[in-house]
């Protein structure tokens, strides 16, 4: 980020979009990584009932689709992001069973016990884990499924300049023994955990590098879409710098019944 009071919400939203628009994951993810969380839920119905939030462009809804039955509603607060989730889900034969809507994490419209699986990846944060573990809970059956990313600490200590970003950025990050008790706290049991590797972040940074002085070009002049590349520079040069100390996390948890 450009400052360390400098996040990414600070910028305009359409900017926001259309930046991230080009990208097939709007955070660091894989296929392999969203197929091993996958790997961790079993017993889900013949015809699951399940939820993308915050899905972005859909690129892990997509795989989701492709390996696991039933009808997945993407939902994202960005409705350039749902239009491409949408043709996206055309191109990949899914239409029939994958649709994007416009919404609001914050004020989902399922009904109780609606959900066998709730999905999320790296999107939780414009809540906050806890939040979002708590009342998310209330749309799954129960035995209903939870698998999201978050960013959390890999150590109970770490550097000033990383810390300050982080707290700045995004003070709910915790170490992921905190974020297991949370998930426990909130009625769910947890499944499993395990680190997104190095390359996930590596790929996400470098495809925005490749597309960075584009979008430089078709915006001169305009300081915001400078500061905005500029932010996300700074974002890689610290996860380069600092990488042991922290990443994404995949959470995933039953619900209680």
């Amino acid at each position: 980020m450009s400052t360390e009071e400098t996040t990414i919400h600070d910028f305009d939203f359409d900017l926001i979009c259309e930046y991230f628009s080009a990208m097939e994951r709007q955070g660091p993810g894989s296929p392999e990584m969203t197929l091993k969380a996958l790997g961790y839920i079993d017993n889900l119905t013949e015809d699951p009932v399940i939820a993308d939030i915050g899905c972005g462009t859909g690129g892990q809804t997509m795989v989701l689709a492709q390996n696991a039955p039933g009808t997945i509603t993407g939902i994202d607060l960005f409705p350039m992001f749902i239009d491409l989730f949408n043709s996206n889900a055309v191109k990949n034969g899914l239409d029939h069973r994958v649709k994007g809507i416009t919404g609001d994490m914050t004020d989902l419209k399922f009904k109780e016990g609606e959900l066998d699986l709730i999905w999320s990846e790296g999107a939780i944060y414009n809540i906050g884990f806890e939040r979002g573990m708590t009342e998310w809970r209330k749309f799954l059956k129960p035995g209903g499924f939870i698998a999201v990313t978050e960013a959390s600490w890999f150590t109970d200590t770490r550097p000033d300049e990383i810390n300050d970003f982080w707290m700045a950025a995004y003070p709910g990050i915790d170490t992921i023994s905190n974020s297991v008790a949370v998930m426990e706290r909130a009625g769910y049991h947890p499944l499993a955990t395990f680190k997104l590797p190095e390359s996930c972040w590596e790929d996400f940074y470098l495809e925005q590098a490749a597309m960075q002085d584009d979008f430089l070009k078709k915006h001169a002049g305009n300081k915001m879409a400078e500061g905005l590349v500029e932010n996300e520079r700074r974002e890689a040069a610290l996860y380069a710098k600092y990488k042991e100390y922290y990443g994404y996390v995949f959470y995933i948890g039953r619900k209680i019944e």
